[in-house]
């Protein structure tokens, strides 16, 4: 299985994480497994029917699906044949491109968009990355990017501040903040915190030449023990912290 990343142009770095491709090169099936990062995404796909969402939704060749964030992992199903392109947005920013409904009725969903906002089939094969740049250039409504003080305070404090507190700094009420999160990200504050740890916790862990214990590690975390963060690791990964 082959899969890159390429950096959106300067301009669009604030609201895209990067650009990627996956293609299958094995005869055998394989499973792409991917973590909750709390992004959203666009995608197409280019290959033959490809499974995702654990086997429940079939991708078809030349159309565009909407990947809403997730609170768990998700299995898709790579072949000889697969060929996905798509666009990791990042949090709270897919209002900058799209009018779509609120974000949480995406929550762990890939959904087929509409003709009207999918990707040019004959385009994207032509020259994938700089049609990626033209095409979301053009549709960006706002270079305001709700919710993100919120967001950067809790990237700053790993995962690791208690909701009442994000809301005062913020200057808001913790309902209201809960609302925000939802219409825009589609998790609650407290899920999307608990991600955040989460993937600070994996940084940590697959650190090479990593000789801490598990104990320390979620301690440092934020996490009551290593029961507990063991507990959040499967799941979130599906997997014991052995086999990451």
């Amino acid at each position: 299985m082959q899969y890159i990343k390429v950096k959106p142009k300067k301009e669009l770095e604030p609201f895209i994480h990067f650009y990627w491709e996956l293609r299958g090169n094995k005869l055998e099936t394989q499973l792409e497994r991917v973590y909750p990062d709390g992004c959203p995404g666009i995608l197409m796909n280019l290959g033959s029917v490809c499974l995702t969402d654990n086997g429940s939704v079939g991708m078809e060749f030349g159309k565009t699906y909407v990947v809403g964030a997730m609170n768990s992992f998700k299995d898709t199903f790579i072949n000889n044949d697969t060929h996905l392109l798509g666009v990791c947005l990042k949090p709270a920013t897919f209002s900058n491109f799209y009018s779509y409904a609120s974000q949480n009725e995406l929550i762990n969903e890939t959904i087929e968009f509409e003709k009207a906002n999918s990707f040019n089939v004959n385009k994207i094969l032509t020259d994938p990355y700089n049609y990626f740049d033209h095409f979301f250039s053009e549709r960006i409504k706002s270079k305001s990017i709700q919710l993100q003080s919120v967001i950067d305070d809790i990237y700053y404090n790993k995962g690791q501040m208690c909701i009442c507190e994000l809301a005062k700094r913020n200057f808001t009420t913790t309902r209201q903040l809960e609302r925000n999160f939802k219409k825009h990200i589609g998790l609650s504050p407290k899920e999307y915190s608990n991600i955040i740890r989460f993937q600070n916790a994996m940084s940590i862990i697959k650190k090479p030449n990593q000789n801490r214990s598990l104990l320390d590690i979620a301690f440092e975390c934020g996490y009551y023990d290593h029961s507990h963060l063991t507990n959040e690791i499967k799941r979130n990964t599906g997997l014991s912290p052995s086999l990451l």
